[in-house]
């Protein structure tokens, strides 16, 4: 089963790092993530831009609306993910527990499944 690890915190306290504290971060989840990588169970990491990069298609009465922003104004934001195959929740639970090990976000959980495989992966591994 695949799942996503989806990490939330509060946009502004991210940005506000330094970049030696945001590289310590990511060297310590790189840690972990490269362990699961080695174990074949780590799928793609992602990390999305600022919310103020975001744009938003809602339904309106007139049909769609493509609104600048996030869809919801939050105390924390979705940051990225990590997508994990795991043998049972309790595994990626536990991988999700050591990746944020220290950290004051929030990791949501979801099983998720792949409707249809992207042509883009090609392309990122190109440019990887």
């Amino acid at each position: 089963m695949l799942y996503a690890i989806l990490c939330y915190h509060d946009e502004n306290v991210v940005t506000s790092w330094s970049k030696e504290e945001d590289d310590a971060v990511l060297a310590k989840r790189g840690k972990v993530t490269a362990e699961l990588a080695a174990r074949g169970k780590m799928g793609p990491s992602i990390r999305l831009l600022p919310t103020s990069a975001a744009t938003t298609i809602r339904s309106g009465p007139n049909g769609d609306v493509v609104l600048d922003g996030p869809f919801a104004e939050t105390k924390e934001q979705l940051l990225g993910f990590y997508v994990l195959e795991g043998d049972s929740l309790e595994e990626v639970i536990e991988a999700a527990k050591a990746i944020k090990k220290g950290e004051t976000c929030t990791f949501e959980i979801r099983p998720i499944s792949i409707f249809k495989k992207g042509v883009v992966e090609a392309k990122a591994a190109e440019t990887a």
